[in-house]
This record gives structure tokens, C-alpha cells and sequence, in this order.
């Protein structure tokens, strides 16, 4: 698994480079676009809507003494839910609508690593690339947030919440790289074939994931290189794991 994770996070060295060579920007600009959109939307949604959570979180406590503490308290952690949050509609918006951006650049990087035409495998639409895209991260999302409202209740235990962090991290990052993958693996597999073979790959989806998440804490040039330097990264890694299952045999 480690060692997974290190392979995940070390084929972005290479990325910027050969995006460059293969010409590849030109696919990135509408994806680009979205991502900043979508972030700006999501900051001003999250910017208003924390104070308030804040109000409604420090209305359960009923007593005088402690009021402004409890509603201080309260604040931060509903603008710390809203971010989490933010941060998990973030990516699966992002990689849903710009599923049939990422195709292209997909396939392309797969020919350069192949020398075989990706068209073979299985031929997909606009329509199909953006309706597999919304179905893969609609799932994702759920599950994501089925994980992390627990991993927020434990992080109220003092200590402990430390680890709550960590996994939040994790889980925000798996999810991440999964989505970066299956814009490969719906050329190859189905719905359900996709899901295992990330499952059986996680240290791989959780690499990319932890520098897409990182990416994400630089202001404006983490959003607009996120997806293009990501998605390059995980195609990479994803063929090549591809190869060692002999789909290209």
C-alpha cells in the first residue's frame, strides 16, 4: 500500500512535461474554467452559510454561562463542516462535468504509452464519458460523506481528533484519485469492474488523491493546475497497472 502511494504520488514529476509534449493544454481549458467556477460558487456558498450553522449549533446550548464561548466554538466548527464539505462537492463537480474533457487526454496519453489506438477497447460518446461521470462521482460522493460524518463526530473526542484529520484527509483523497482514474477505466471496464479495480489499486487512487487535495490549499494556480496536472498523473499510473492485468495483451 505504501509503496502504492509513493508510485501515485511520484507520476506527477513527470506530468507538466508531458502534457507539454503531447499537446495537451488545449483540452484543459473549459475543465479549467469549470474548476474555477465551481470554486468561487462553493467559496461563497461556504462563506455565507457558515455563521449560519454557527447560530444554529449554539442554540442547543441553553444555559447564559459559556453562551459566547459555545456560539465562538460553534462558528469554527460549522465553517469547518462547510469546508470539508466544500472540499468533497469540489472534486466530484468538477471531475463529473469535466468527464468528457478528461476522455481525450485519457486517451491520448494511453496511445503514447501503448502505441495502440484506445478506440479498440470501447468507443464512448460525449454523452456516455459525461453520464459515466456523473454516476461514478454521484456514488463517490455518497460514500464519501457516509465516511465522513462519522470521522467528524470522532474527531470531537479530544485526541482523538487528531486522527479524524488524518482520515478525513485520506478518505477526501482516495476519492479523489478514483475519480482521476476512471476517466481511463471507462474505456476498459464497466460500472462495476471500475470499482474493483480501484479497490484492488486504492494506494495508487489515495497518492494521486493526496496531491490533488494539497493542490487544492494553493490559491488560484492550485484550482486551475489541479485537474490537468492529476488527471495526467493518474492515467499514467492507471495504464500501466492496466498492462500488469494484461488488458492490453
Amino acid at each position: 500500500m505504501i509503496k502504492h502511494i509513493i508510485s501515485g504520488i511520484k507520476a506527477y514529476f513527470g506530468s507538466f512535461k508531458l502534457i507539454s509534449q503531447l499537446g495537451l493544454w488545449k483540452y484543459f481549458w473549459v475543465p479549467i474554467l469549470l474548476s474555477i467556477l465551481i470554486a468561487a460558487l462553493i467559496f461563497s456558498i461556504a462563506y455565507s452559510l457558515s455563521d449560519n450553522i454557527g447560530n444554529m449549533l449554539s442554540q442547543w446550548w441553553t444555559w447564559d454561562w459559556g453562551q459566547q464561548t459555545v456560539y465562538l466554538i460553534s462558528e469554527i466548527f460549522g465553517g469547518i463542516i462547510i469546508l470539508i464539505l466544500g472540499f468533497i462537492l469540489y472534486k466530484h463537480m468538477v471531475m463529473a462535468f469535466s468527464a468528457p474533457f478528461m476522455g481525450p487526454v485519457s486517451e491520448k496519453i494511453e496511445a503514447h504509452f501503448t502505441g495502440r489506438n484506445p478506440q479498440e477497447h470501447k468507443h464512448t460518446s460525449f454523452a456516455n464519458q459525461l453520464w459515466r461521470g456523473i454516476r461514478i462521482n454521484v456514488r463517490n460522493l455518497l460514500m464519501e460523506i457516509l465516511l465522513t460524518i462519522p470521522i467528524i463526530l470522532i474527531g470531537l473526542i479530544p485526541i482523538v481528533g487528531l486522527l479524524s484529520t488524518f482520515l478525513l484527509f485520506l478518505v477526501q483523497s482516495y476519492y479523489a484519485g478514483f475519480g482521476n482514474m476512471d476517466y481511463t477505466l471507462e474505456r476498459h471496464y464497466s460500472y462495476k469492474e471500475s470499482i474493483r479495480f480501484v479497490k484492488s489499486n486504492k494506494g495508487i487512487a489515495i497518492g494521486n488523491g493526496i496531491v490533488f487535495m494539497l493542490f487544492l490549499f494553493i490559491p488560484v494556480v492550485g484550482v486551475i493546475l489541479v485537474l490537468p496536472l492529476s488527471v495526467t498523473a493518474a492515467t499514467v499510473k492507471t495504464v500501466e497497472h492496466l498492462k500488469l492485468e494484461k488488458e492490453f495483451d
